[in-house]
């Protein structure tokens, strides 16, 4: 078994057209897309895949060591993950298809309509898992 990440973003990655951000949806929409994604959650739960996952507040800042005795630093001319971020799931599963083939399943929440959004997730191995990337 091997973890992996999968990050999903408010934006950065492409999106498809017509697609519509959350701040867009119906509160019924958007209740239909958590519950989506808790069904989710609880059939790997099930299925033994299923290690963490979080929906991220929108709140947040960069913080930096500034030297002894100084207070730290927060924020910063960084891009804020605040705004990119939107939540993560880790899953434990025996292979880098089995983690494509769930980021593909979990892309399909809905969104707007109902419609699935078909969102870019970001697949990474946790560090020390095996590659994602075949020669």
């Amino acid at each position: 078994m091997a973890k992996y990440l999968l990050l999903k973003h408010y934006r950065g990655a492409p999106t498809e057209p017509g697609f519509e951000p959350m701040d867009h949806w119906s509160p019924e929409e958007v209740t239909a897309h958590i519950q989506y994604m808790n069904d989710f959650a609880a059939k790997l739960e099930e299925a033994g895949e299923y290690v963490d996952g979080q929906a991220l507040a929108p709140d947040g800042m960069w913080v930096r060591y500034d030297g002894e005795g100084r207070p730290p630093v927060t924020d910063g001319p960084f891009a804020e993950t605040k705004d990119l971020i939107a939540g993560f799931m880790i899953i434990d599963v025996d292979s880098p298809e089995r983690a494509i083939e769930l980021a593909g399943e979990l892309s399909a929440a809905p969104g707007k309509d109902g419609k699935p959004i078909r969102e870019w997730l970001e697949v990474r191995p946790l560090y020390g898992e095996p590659s994602l990337v075949t020669e």
